[in-house]
């Protein structure tokens, strides 16, 4: 395994937790053994439900595709078995990847009457680098994430592009042009 990080946020970071979760992300090797990064955040939030507040969440890097997993519980440890537990079941969807492609379920992007309904604010900014994929090469990055969209670069138009699951199962793809 090339690179692993571990952060903790709004706790204390024990020499017994990081050994415990580097135990656990090596053995990652065994199922995946292309990883490039590995990296766990764990974090304690101020939730209503003390069940959910102790969070761990792990994104993995291969060969350009990444996988992330998180888990909310009421003990760390078993946050870090569980977001272990749903990473092995991504790695075998990501060597199955076109045999399980088609399982999600469809939810519909929010229309311009909704979003000009909700007054809602910005309350999250996410920074992220793209590479080059083709649209075929983004819809399987975008079941890997278990998201309902995903923005990337459009290799073979050299624009950014936005594909989304759309309600009937298949897939949208926003093409914008400078007016």
């Amino acid at each position: 395994m090339a690179e692993v990080s571990i952060f903790a946020r709004n706790m204390k970071m024990t020499p017994r937790l990081k050994e415990y979760v580097e135990r656990k992300i090596s053995k990652l090797d065994r199922y995946l053994p292309s990883v490039e990064e590995a990296r766990m955040e764990l974090k304690v939030e101020d939730t209503r439900s003390a069940d959910h507040r102790q969070v761990a969440q792990l994104t993995v890097r291969v060969r350009g595709t990444i996988l992330r997993a998180e888990e909310r519980t009421n003990d760390m440890f078993a946050s870090i078995d569980t977001v272990l537990d749903k990473m092995y079941r991504q790695i075998a969807r990501y060597k199955g990847k076109r045999e399980d492609r088609w399982h999600a379920a469809a939810e519909e992007l929010p229309t311009e009457e909704s979003l000009e309904e909700s007054a809602g604010e910005i309350v999250r900014v996410k920074r992220f680098a793209i590479q080059p994929m083709s649209p075929e090469e983004a819809i399987e990055q975008m079941e890997l994430l278990g998201h309902l969209f995903y923005i990337f670069l459009n290799a073979d138009e050299d624009a950014i592009n936005v594909l989304y699951k759309r309600d009937d199962g298949n897939y949208g793809l926003l093409q914008p042009e400078l007016a």
